[in-house]
């Protein structure tokens, strides 16, 4: 069946303003917040679960591949139709099915933006703890596809630790509706198994997801370095120490100084790094945990440890972290951000060789990460429109990520595999490992008619092209 074709008979079903054909309005839809590019022959905005059903039988039956999609936040590929297929945004299944606040639950639709299920219930005194940088405009279905984190990772766990159930359909348009709002459940945690599977083995109609109450104090500190061995060997310490923050981010002097500028967060321009630090529980509790942390900074050889005086000054330090990508494309034409994992004690060695690295490939390279869970994102400065540049940025991307593997951490920690790492699954995993996950998609997912030629790696004699020698900016070789 032809594009044309199919699309007649998708608005016939979704109506016609729910299907996009027009060259004009598909560009719209070629790219994520990452670097690669590939045009979708449709995409399609379902309203209901019904719809999605409609929508995946008659791509089966059209032979058609579809990639669903979220608000596009993604920094991995995972949300572009590489093949030409449907893509399937939930900008229109947005609304929050139900709150059940005496059981710590919400069920919501994947379109649902992150932080507006927080702004719904947070005047009951609850709130949703995944945070992404993100998370004013990335939404829970997309969170789940890429079990995604934010800076709370080191206290509440990332998405996975937070949904208990999920309405799935699946690659023959059948609806399974895995967990559901109890903690525990008989047999195989198949929603668990869903999440971080980015849409290659059904997609996600609803969630149910926990609930977290409000902590009754929370206060944030801003520890000072003059150099960014100092701070980083902070995070160890403070490891060592007992002490589990909140949330536990760190800036060195380059990107803080490029986050300062753009949001006059409070950062101060002459250091080398910087820590924030969260702190939350019982009123009572916070002194004793912001002595614990001063004295553990201050054996660091940090030269200041403030603490946010008040919720605006908190929400400002915490406005810099979340704005320090919009900030970094204020001075640079492109950049590349990674999401390699490290052992928090192998944090102090990874960014002097992030830093040797940038050197012997000739980029700025700043750092601004989870660093209360190793979760690295060097930020790589090029320039887009110069081929040698970006042959460049993927290779000291790939030299980094290599890293990362060899100091006993991850390709990712939350931006997920998609089209940029899936070629490095092998630095991590077995032929008999992936092999093991080949047969479970093609289980659920017969002929990959669900996001195909994402996660696992690609060959040439598989009739795809090579993601390993692939651009960032989504040209090939």
């Amino acid at each position: 069946m032809s594009l044309s074709r199919l699309a007649r008979q998708l608005r016939k079903t979704l109506g016609r303003d729910a299907v996009l054909d027009r060259p004009e309005d598909l560009m719209l839809y070629e790219y994520d917040a990452g670097v690669a590019r590939a045009m979708p022959g449709l995409v399609v905005f379902p309203r209901t679960t019904e719809h999605v059903c409609a929508v995946v039988k008659a791509a089966r039956e059209a032979q058609v591949s579809i990639v669903p999609r979220g608000a596009g936040t993604g920094l991995s590929g995972g949300s572009i139709s590489r093949h030409g297929g449907i893509i399937m945004g939930f900008s229109r299944m947005n609304r929050i099915l139900e709150l059940d606040l005496m059981n710590l639950r919400a069920v919501v639709q994947p379109g649902v933006v992150n932080l507006d299920l927080t702004a719904a219930v947070s005047r009951e005194g609850f709130y949703f703890a995944p945070d992404p940088a993100s998370q004013r405009s990335c939404t829970i279905g997309g969170n789940v596809a890429e079990n995604s984190g934010g800076p709370h990772t080191l206290a509440y766990g990332v998405t996975v630790n937070h949904v208990t159930g999920l309405e799935i359909v699946l690659a023959d348009g059948r609806i399974a509706r895995l967990g559901g709002k109890s903690v525990d459940g008989a047999g195989y945690d198949l929603a668990g198994f869903f999440v971080g599977s980015e849409g290659t083995l059904g997609i996600v109609t609803a969630i149910t997801v926990k609930l977290s109450r409000i902590a009754e104090a929370v206060t944030t500190m801003l520890a000072i370095f003059d150099s960014v061995d100092d701070a980083a060997n902070t995070v160890v310490a403070l490891t060592a120490a007992g002490v589990t923050p909140a949330a536990l981010e760190m800036l060195d002097g380059f990107t803080l100084r490029t986050v300062e500028e753009a949001t006059h967060a409070g950062y101060p321009l002459d250091s080398g790094a910087v820590l924030l630090i969260e702190m939350e529980g019982l009123r009572e509790s916070i002194p004793e945990q912001q002595a614990a942390v001063r004295e553990v900074c201050r054996a660091q050889n940090a030269r200041e440890v403030r603490i946010a005086r008040d919720d605006n000054e908190r929400q400002l330090l915490w406005a810099g972290r979340k704005n320090a990508f919009a900030a970094i494309g204020r001075i640079s034409n492109s950049y590349y951000t990674q999401d390699g994992v490290v052992p928090r004690t192998r944090i102090p060695a990874t960014l002097r060789y992030i830093e040797e690295a940038g050197k012997r490939y000739g980029f700025r390279i700043g750092n601004i990460f989870h660093a209360g869970d190793g979760n690295l994102h060097p930020i790589i400065l090029y320039d887009s429109r110069d081929p040698q540049q970006v042959d460049r940025v993927h290779r000291v991307s790939g030299e980094i990520l290599k890293w990362c593997v060899e100091a006993g951490g991850s390709i990712t920690g939350e931006h997920g595999v998609g089209l940029e790492k899936q070629n490095m699954m092998p630095l991590m995993f077995t032929p008999d490992e992936l092999e093991i996950m080949e047969r479970l998609r093609l289980a659920l997912n017969p002929g990959s008619v669900l996001n195909p030629g994402k996660i696992l790696p690609t060959t040439i004699g598989c009739g795809e092209i090579s993601i390993a020698r692939a651009r960032p900016d989504g040209a090939h070789p």
